[in-house]
């Protein structure tokens, strides 16, 4: 019988800069299931993310079940908004930030990560980017928009094409979504919910040609809201998540450990004939079509 034993497969996850994003918690699942961890980490933040590591802020959340701390192989500057060195702006080369930075192009962090450690079974794509993310639809700049959609779904794409070719046969991709790709949320602006839409779309053809191509099997998790860092930046994640408590099916927080269980599962030999999936982990919110504690909503009395 298949089971969810992860050992001795290594996983990349593109996007982890912290310990409270859905990034981390699938990488711990991942590590608590036996996999090699290797992370990906946006390259103006690489320092500070492995200084943090070293000096033990992250510990408490790096305790798996065993007792044992996670650990990873290695951590690659990832500026996924980059396919390939010369696509890179002469003003991004001399930021200050990048400067003592190389090979963080997509094609280039494959090929290293090849090099270091041979073939890899499981790719995760936790990025996503709006700058313009605070602003109404109607108020987004082409730039803001099309850089949404560059940064949190075409990356997607770029990944699984320079990984697709150094993935071991019947390995995983799973990338991160939100219910505002088929639903109006207002609030999550600047082209982010249209990036969500097409990294949906996107998992339905990836799903078939790179399961036809390399035997590579393409998911996607649509997870409810988590006030991690990045969520902050949206402005309002605390009435989201107040939101989400008070209408879903199922009336409890949202816990990113419940999203790495789920992205573990998608990786494991348990789910070898599920591919093409957007896999709602929201406790049931996208089921609701009524806010049921809408003062304009009067529900029938129990037992009427």
């Amino acid at each position: 019988m298949a089971s969810m034993n992860l050992k001795g497969k290594k996983a990349f996850i593109a996007g982890i800069g912290d310990d409270q994003g859905y990034g981390w918690a699938i990488a711990k699942s991942l590590a608590e299931s036996g996999a090699d961890i290797i992370i990906g980490t946006w390259t103006p933040i690489v320092k500070i993310f492995t200084q943090s590591w070293n000096l033990g802020k992250f510990d408490e959340s790096r305790r798996l079940s065993n007792g044992n701390l996670m650990e990873y192989l290695k951590v690659y500057p990832l500026d996924a908004a980059f396919d390939k060195p010369e696509d890179v702006p002469q003003e991004i080369k001399e930021n200050k930030r990048y400067q003592d930075a190389s090979g963080y192009t997509i094609s280039e962090v494959a090929a290293q990560v090849e090099k270091d450690f041979g073939k890899i079974d499981i790719l995760v794509h936790a990025l996503a980017n709006g700058p313009e993310v605070k602003k109404p639809l109607l108020e987004t700049s082409r730039q803001g928009y099309l850089s949404a959609i560059s940064s949190s779904s075409y990356s997607f794409i770029g990944l699984l094409q320079q990984f697709g070719p150094r993935m071991n046969p019947h390995a995983s991709t799973i990338s991160l979504t939100y219910i505002a790709s088929e639903r109006a949320i207002p609030g999550y602006g600047g082209g982010m919910s249209s990036a969500k839409a097409a990294l949906e779309s996107d998992t339905k053809m990836l799903a078939f040609e790179a399961g036809r191509k390399w035997g590579i099997r393409v998911n996607t998790i649509s997870a409810g809201p988590l006030r991690s860092r990045a969520a902050r930046a949206i402005g309002f994640i605390d009435s989201m998540i107040a939101y989400s408590e008070a209408n879903a099916p199922l009336v409890k927080s949202m816990e990113a450990e419940e999203v790495g269980n789920a992205a573990c599962f998608l990786a494991s030999p348990l789910a070898s004939a599920i591919t093409g999936v957007t896999l709602y982990v929201d406790n049931g919110l996208h089921a609701m079509g009524l806010a049921v504690d809408s003062p304009a909503l009067i529900l029938p009395q129990e037992g009427a």
